[in-house]
C-alpha cells in the first residue's frame, strides 16, 4: 500500500465498512504495525472523526455509533466554495426547495471537522447575496435540462412579452442564469436559427424523439450576451456621455438594474463617450439617463429630449 495519507483513508473506509476491529485486524489490512495503527486513529481524531476504543479480549476500534463519513475530506478553500455555492442557491431562489438546501447543509456539517464546520456556519451566518427580484421558471429549468442531457428536442409555448402565445419546436443547447431569469439558448426550428428564450415564459414544455447534436463551439452565455446587444428595439437613441470611458465602466457595474450593456454601444470620443442604442421606451431611457453621475448631452431623437424635459418638470413639481 502506498503513503500514510492513503493508509489513514483505508483505516476511515474499514471502520465505516466493518464495525468495530481490533488493532491487529487493522494492522494486518494495512499491513503496518500496531503502533503506526494507534498513530492512524490519532490522525483521524484530530481530523474531527470520532472513534472508540473499547479495551479487553473483545475490544478495539469503532466509530461513534450513528456516525456516517463519506470518502472525501474537505479543505478550507472547498470549504468556502461549498458555503457560498449553497448561498447562490438560496438567496438567489435557484431551485425552490428549501429542505433539500437545509438537508446537504446538514449533511456536509455531519461531515466536516468541527473547525471548518465553525468557519462554514459563520460564512452562512454573515454573508447576504442581494437577488433584484424573484425568478420563476425553476419546473421549466429542470425540463429544458433534461432535454439538454438526453440530446432531445422540445415542444413548447412561448408567450411574448406583447401577449402573444405561439408554439416553437427547439433543440436547447445551454442554460444561463443572468440577473434573476433563466434562459436556455439553441436551436429554433420556427426561425431556422440559434435563439435564447426566457424560461418563464415558456410553458408546456415537452421532450420529442428527436435528437440533435450540440455544436461543440456553442457558448451559451456568449450567444446570450450577443442577442442582448443586438436586439432592435423600437426606438434609437443617442447620447453623448461628458466622461471617459472607465468611468462609464465602472458606473455602469454599480448600476445592479441597469440593462444597458457595454460593449459595443459606447465609443470614445474626443469630448466624452457616445452612446448609440435602442430602447423601447423613450420615458424610461430618460429616467436611466438621469441617474447618471456625470453630465450628458441628447444628441437624438427629439422624442427623447422631450421625455426627459417631462421627467424634469415632474421631478421639479415634487419639489
Amino acid at each position: 500500500m502506498s503513503g500514510p495519507t492513503t493508509r489513514v483513508l483505508a483505516l476511515l473506509e474499514l471502520l465505516q465498512a466493518r464495525g468495530q476491529l481490533s488493532g491487529a485486524q487493522i494492522a494486518e489490512h494495512l499491513g503496518v504495525d500496531r503502533r503506526t495503527v494507534r498513530r492512524y486513529i490519532s490522525v483521524l481524531e484530530e481530523l474531527g472523526i470520532p472513534v472508540t476504543t473499547e479495551q479487553g479480549r473483545y475490544g478495539g476500534y469503532k466509530l461513534v455509533p450513528g456516525f456516517k463519513l463519506p470518502p472525501l475530506m474537505f479543505s478550507e478553500p472547498e470549504v468556502r466554495v461549498i458555503t457560498l455555492a449553497l448561498l447562490a442557491v438560496r438567496e438567489h431562489n435557484l431551485l425552490e426547495d428549501e429542505v433539500a438546501l437545509a438537508s446537504v447543509q446538514a449533511k456536509l456539517e455531519r461531515v466536516m471537522p468541527t473547525h471548518l464546520k465553525a468557519q462554514a456556519q459563520a460564512m452562512g451566518n454573515t454573508i447576504q447575496l442581494i437577488r433584484s427580484h424573484s425568478p420563476v421558471g425553476h419546473e421549466q429549468m429542470l425540463a429544458v435540462s433534461q432535454a439538454i442531457q438526453a440530446c432531445r428536442g422540445v415542444s413548447m409555448m412561448y408567450h411574448s412579452p406583447q401577449g402573444e402565445t405561439m408554439p416553437r419546436r427547439f433543440d436547447p443547447y445551454g442554460l444561463v442564469f443572468r440577473t434573476g431569469y433563466w434562459y436556455a439558448g439553441g436551436f429554433c426550428h420556427l426561425r431556422q436559427s440559434l435563439r435564447s428564450f426566457r424560461l418563464d415564459r415558456l410553458s408546456g414544455i415537452v421532450l420529442t424523439d428527436e435528437t440533435f447534436v450540440r455544436p461543440a463551439d456553442f457558448d451559451a452565455a456568449r450567444h446570450l450576451q450577443e442577442s442582448m446587444q443586438n436586439s432592435e428595439r423600437c426606438y434609437r437613441v443617442s447620447a453623448l456621455l461628458h466622461t471617459d470611458m472607465d468611468t462609464v465602466t465602472a458606473c455602469l457595474s454599480s448600476m445592479t438594474h441597469s440593462t444597458i450593456d457595454n460593449e459595443g454601444l459606447f465609443q470614445q470620443r474626443d469630448n466624452g463617450v457616445l452612446l448609440s442604442t435602442s430602447t423601447d421606451s423613450y420615458y424610461w431611457f430618460a429616467w436611466w439617463l438621469a441617474q447618471l453621475p456625470f453630465g450628458f448631452t441628447i444628441e437624438s431623437p427629439d422624442e427623447l429630449k422631450a421625455a426627459l424635459k417631462e421627467h424634469i418638470q415632474r421631478l421639479a413639481s415634487a419639489i
